[in-house]
């Protein structure tokens, strides 16, 4: 049944699962109702929001954990080659493909992280 969101806090909605209004039995076609009257005791739909998400454009978005502290990732910017091309341990430089690369394996000291 198409139901549009201002169905809720008309006079004419019907609030059953079957039916959308009294007038619009179907529910409406397009993003507008013509018939739609405001009703003065309709409460606003409070919507549920947990912790860590955030509602965008009305869908429920929940954020990534975090693996590292701000800190932490502070330092990986200031050290891992990925960006700064060069290796953390013995600075030699990485070829001029470096933001391409998956592994990260210094030829010059052996020097190894995979976790990014």
């Amino acid at each position: 049944m198409p139901k549009i969101p201002m169905c809720d806090r008309c006079l004419l909605y019907a609030h059953n699962p079957y039916l959308v209004c009294a007038i619009h039995l179907d529910g409406v076609d397009g993003d507008s109702c013509l018939d739609f009257r405001e009703d003065p005791n309709a409460q606003a739909e409070e919507l549920w929001e947990p912790e860590g998400a955030s509602y965008y454009d009305g869908e429920l978005i929940l954020q990534p954990q975090q693996r590292r502290t701000q800190q932490q990732q502070l330092e990986l910017l200031d050290t891992h080659p990925m960006f700064t091309g060069k290796c953390p341990q013995c600075g030699a430089s990485f070829d001029h493909d470096y933001t391409a690369r998956v592994h990260w394996d210094c030829p010059e000291c052996g020097w190894m992280d995979d976790t990014v």
